[in-house]
């Protein structure tokens, strides 16, 4: 293999690099989402009664007040388990995996969301935009930043798998949740409203259900793969070069 073709190779797999990497978290057109995703999240109030559960540790209680069912589309997220996750460590919560930020309705019919930027932050999804237009368009109360529970190790792991872009259901309780660990008392509510808006509503969900409907990222995410084998490939093959053919 010449040095020319290895220099082109390395090239290549790091330019596809930096682009999948900068496309993979891209929101789909409106065309492509699932007609599920029109309608309303579901809840029922219910009377049921306080369950506990311990995790790493740390035994909680869980009070359901209304079973909750969404389609949404993922436009933001952040992992409780990070390292620079520093609140949940101190409220030694770890029932809380992740927290997903995802739109509905209106927003995922109207299209507004591609003009907008969202982020996460460690309990709180943030969206801004300069065009006047999306903003009018976005329906604040078809957004929501969800606080998902669980102590299932399987379904903890698909809500670890969630990506911006993808689309999703689940379905669980809206919950209250507390503990008293080592006598440092802890405990969170839940919004039932979706019209408490302000950075997007925070549903506590306890999960029962989860499935990723339609992953996003399109041929991105694949590319990221083809990308990194082509950088490996493009290494190994030049420190396979003589050394007097390396320059």
């Amino acid at each position: 293999m010449s040095p020319t073709l290895v220099k082109t190779i390395l090239a290549c797999g790091l330019l596809l690099l930096i682009v999948a990497l900068s496309q993979r978290h891209a929101l789909p057109e409106p065309s492509l989402l699932l007609e599920s995703l029109r309608q309303e999240p579901e809840q029922i109030q219910v009377q049921e009664p306080p369950r506990s559960t311990t995790v790493s540790g740390v035994t909680y209680r869980i009070d359901p007040l209304y079973t909750y069912d969404l389609h949404g589309l993922v436009v933001s997220r952040h992992d409780s388990n990070t390292w620079t996750d520093y609140i949940h460590r101190e409220w030694n919560d770890h029932l809380n995996i992740v927290d997903l930020c995802v739109i509905w309705g209106r927003n995922a019919a109207s299209g507004s969301y591609r003009d907008i930027d969202f982020s996460s932050g460690q309990f709180v999804c943030y969206f801004q935009t300069s065009s006047q237009t999306a903003f009018a368009a976005f329906d604040q109360a078809a957004i929501s930043n969800n606080h998902l529970l669980t102590d299932d190790p399987r379904v903890a792991r698909q809500l670890r798998s969630v990506r911006v872009g993808d689309q999703i259901h689940f379905r669980g309780y809206l919950a209250e949740y507390s503990h008293n660990h080592r006598g440092q008392p802890f405990r969170r509510g839940t919004s039932t409203l979706r019209t408490d808006t302000g950075n997007g509503a925070c549903e506590t969900v306890y999960v029962n259900e989860v499935e990723i409907l339609r992953r996003g990222g399109g041929p991105w995410r694949a590319m990221i793969w083809v990308a990194s084998a082509l950088l490996a490939l493009g290494i190994v093959a030049w420190f396979s070069l003589p050394l007097s053919r390396q320059n």
